[in-house]
């Protein structure tokens, strides 16, 4: 009995001391030709170490950019160029092709410690060139 008093108590003392948020967001939005989404999951940790209060923070992200029409429609491309605009992060890929592409998404993914999060409240701007062609749309949290 005694030693569940005292992990009862241990437990109780370190809830009190830490605490942990989770931000799990997806952003979507559209244009002509393209669609996106880009999810966003990360933890924040508040304490107390040495009477001194702590903070960290873990996230990764997911941006996936597809084509909205037919992938046949993409046998001539030659290059895409796509970014992505956070408040405090970006992202930018290029893309060459000496043949027909076989997808009509692409991805590009990434995690971090102690970077810059992303706001719930967040729009992020997409900007797309392909050949000669270019379009610009913002994803929104699709629970806002």
């Amino acid at each position: 009995m005694k030693k569940i008093i005292i992990l009862l108590f241990t437990l109780i003392l370190l809830t009190a001391c830490s605490e942990t948020t989770i931000n799990d967001y997806k952003f979507s939005g559209e244009s002509v030709h393209w669609e996106a989404d880009y999810s966003y999951k990360g933890t924040e940790k508040w304490g107390e170490k040495g009477g001194v209060k702590t903070y960290s923070n873990e996230d990764g992200y997911e941006f996936v950019l597809r084509y909205k029409g037919a992938l046949e429609e993409l046998s001539s491309l030659k290059k895409l160029e796509y970014s992505y605009e956070t408040t405090f992060s970006s992202g930018t890929s290029t893309e060459e092709f000496t043949e027909p592409p076989s997808k009509a998404a692409f991805l590009s993914s990434g995690k971090s410690k102690g970077g810059a999060k992303v706001r719930e409240d967040e729009v992020i701007k997409v900007n797309v060139k392909w050949d000669e062609f270019e379009e610009s749309f913002e994803l929104h949290n699709n629970d806002n």
